[in-house]
């Protein structure tokens, strides 16, 4: 569940969305691949390391398991992602996280 199943033509297009719509997303959805029914970090583009693997639903709400640093992270805002401030919670959230676990 938890191994990409992308081919290389997917993680092409799903990288180039990714790129495409930053401006939207504030970076959520740019982990790479997909496994059996949920995100798979292949690659380090941020805080998190290869391997990390969750989901970031629609309403707000985040939820991730990061095997390297024996470490899950959850997030229930439930206020939707209408507005970019919802992106940037679940952005800093994260981005919290990492700091205090290298700190």
């Amino acid at each position: 569940m938890t191994t990409n199943r992308l081919t290389p033509e997917q993680l092409a297009a799903r990288e180039a969305f990714g790129r495409d719509s930053v401006h939207r997303a504030y970076g959520l959805g740019q982990h790479g691949g997909w496994g059996f029914g949920m995100a798979v970090r292949t690659y380090r583009g941020d805080y998190a390391p290869v391997g990390q693997f969750g989901w970031d639903g629609g309403s707000g709400t985040t939820v991730y398991a990061d095997p390297h640093h024996q470490l899950v992270g959850i997030l229930l805002t439930q206020t939707g992602m209408s507005t970019p401030d919802s992106a940037r919670a679940i952005h800093d959230f994260w981005t919290t996280l990492y700091q205090a676990i290298d700190s």
